[in-house]
């Protein structure tokens, strides 16, 4: 599912972060799910997590992604697109797949996807590749000045502990769960340091409660409250988790990268950014089967009227917006607003049609 108009996210944040060197000289690592992938799942034959049809991508241009414009800089190519040999690898890769999670079970009925785990062991491949490429003490050097964007989270609660037919949910509490998913990106990030990441961007997960899959189980029609409970405890565990990685990695600049608060105020106030609906989606899509947007589906009339494209993804219009406002927030002087929703944030606004 490669909504790349989330990458505007990602470039707008490294760009803060890339001090150190001209914006042609900045290499990026991506790793995440369906709102960073641009195409590896369409080289997975048999991934049901796939936007390579009709609709996906009808406001993405390539030469324009809306953070690398701002830096005069592309968004790195697929992984999967690349051989080993190719010399693009130098300049960065993007391992996202739509469907992943930190859990390796996590999407399984997608039948395929690149777990993170996947999408690590591929960097590794790649670090061999570099190495081969311009030496040891270079590709050290190369990968230890290279920028880290990871997004994941999302899939582990939305396409595994949200689903009623499958165990995790079954298996643990929501506590038990959390500590579950912080134990394993513990070892997950502590293995991309091991292979040379310093500088890396965690990106929290946003107010999942009120995105329209989800909030299609409420009579009501409003955010579901424990979800997004649930969500903001898994963010507090992920920041305690860099900080501790961060004192105890040399060299590590870890940054956690909060766009709950930044996402659920375009939710409750889609007006004030130029919006009409944020309660349901551009695609008129089923969320009983999925919630994508299918070639045969029925499109609003203007998509830059609505903050969600699909059951699940923002709109390019809403990532626009999004990427301007976690680029000011992450780097502003002022601290960024806690990720803890008010008992009034159980509803958002309705607009109906």
């Amino acid at each position: 599912m490669a909504n790349q108009g989330a990458l505007a996210l990602i470039v707008t944040i490294f760009a803060s972060i890339a001090a150190m060197g001209s914006a042609s000289s900045l290499v990026t690592f991506v790793f995440g799910d369906s709102l960073t992938d641009v195409g590896n799942n369409n080289f997975l034959q048999y991934s049901l997590a796939k936007s390579n049809y009709a609709w996906y991508g009808i406001d993405f241009d390539a030469r324009q992604a809306q953070g690398a414009s701002k830096l005069g800089i592309q968004s790195p190519p697929p992984y999967l697109s690349l051989s080993q040999n190719d010399d693009r690898i130098l300049k960065g890769v993007n391992y996202a797949s739509g469907g992943a999670g930190i859990l390796n079970e996590t999407g399984l009925y997608f039948l395929q996807r690149l777990t993170f785990d996947d999408q690590i062991t591929s960097f590794e491949k790649n670090k061999e590749a570099i190495k081969a490429k311009i030496g040891e003490q270079a590709a050290d050097k190369l990968l230890n000045e290279a920028l880290y964007f990871v997004g994941m989270g999302s899939n582990d609660y939305v396409n595994n502990y949200l689903q009623p037919f499958m165990a995790d949910g079954q298996q643990y509490t929501h506590e038990a769960f959390v500590v579950l998913l912080i134990s394993t990106l513990d070892k997950q990030i502590k293995r991309l340091y091991n292979l040379g990441a310093r500088k890396l961007v965690f990106t929290g997960i946003g107010p999942l409660g009120c995105i329209p899959s989800q909030r299609a189980k409420s009579k009501q029609g409003g955010c579901l409250l424990r979800v997004n409970q649930w969500v903001s405890q898994f963010n507090s565990q992920v920041k305690k988790l860099l900080l501790a990685l961060n004192r105890g990695l040399p060299g590590s600049e870890f940054t956690f990268a909060d766009t709950y608060p930044v996402v659920l105020d375009l939710i409750m106030n889609p007006e004030s950014y130029g919006f009409k609906d944020s309660n349901t989606s551009c695609c008129n899509v089923n969320t009983t089967i999925g919630g994508l947007c299918l070639p045969n589906s029925k499109l609003c009339k203007d998509r830059k009227d609505f903050v969600f494209w699909d059951a699940f993804h923002p709109t390019e219009a809403a990532n626009m917006v999004l990427a301007d406002r976690i680029f000011s927030t992450l780097f502003s002087s002022a601290p960024a607003p806690a990720p803890a929703p008010a008992p009034s944030h159980a509803h958002a606004p309705r607009h109906h049609h």
